[in-house]
């Protein structure tokens, strides 16, 4: 009488057993190591960094595949608008809550690299990060467009920048 009960355990232990092994594989799995690329920077260089010993760290160059394009630099004024960036940085990003964006002056560098990091990735105390919302492209766009606008010829207080 024990050996059907004995074999009724087992019977019941074999797929206990098998989903584990699996499990184990998947973990195993999972665990590998990823191939880091020693070509890959650490993050964007910035031109207005200032470097310890004038050697700049390693960056990546982004690029703007846009930079003077009129036609996306007006989907990019409409963009603006539709994402409430007006919102905080007034019409025509001449400013209001948040900096104005359109004189020139730039607290976080204004190379088309930094002003894609900064929309993409956000900053500090009230610039969200639109990169998930808007992707590489849409930020680009933005970017078009801010750097389309034209420089008033007076501003009334002095650059972030010499």
């Amino acid at each position: 009488m024990s050996a059907p009960i004995h074999e009724c355990r087992v019977a019941s232990l074999v797929p206990c057993v098998v989903a584990a092994v699996l499990l184990a594989a998947c973990a195993r799995e999972a665990a590998a190591p990823a191939k880091e690329s020693a070509a890959v920077p650490p993050g964007v260089a910035y031109e207005s960094h200032i470097t310890a010993g004038g050697l700049t760290p390693p960056g990546g160059t982004l690029h703007n595949p846009h930079a003077g394009d009129a036609g996306v630099a007006k989907n990019g004024a409409q963009l603006f608008t539709t994402m409430n960036c007006d919102g905080c940085h007034g019409a025509d990003a001449a400013g209001w809550v948040g900096p104005n964006l359109g004189d020139g002056r730039w607290h976080y560098g204004g190379s088309d690299a930094e002003v894609f990091s900064s929309i993409y990735y956000g900053r500090p105390k009230g610039m969200p990060a639109f990169g998930g919302a808007l992707g590489a492209e849409g930020v680009w766009t933005l970017v078009t467009y801010l750097r389309s606008l034209t420089p008033p010829p007076d501003v009334p207080t002095e650059s972030w920048q010499n």
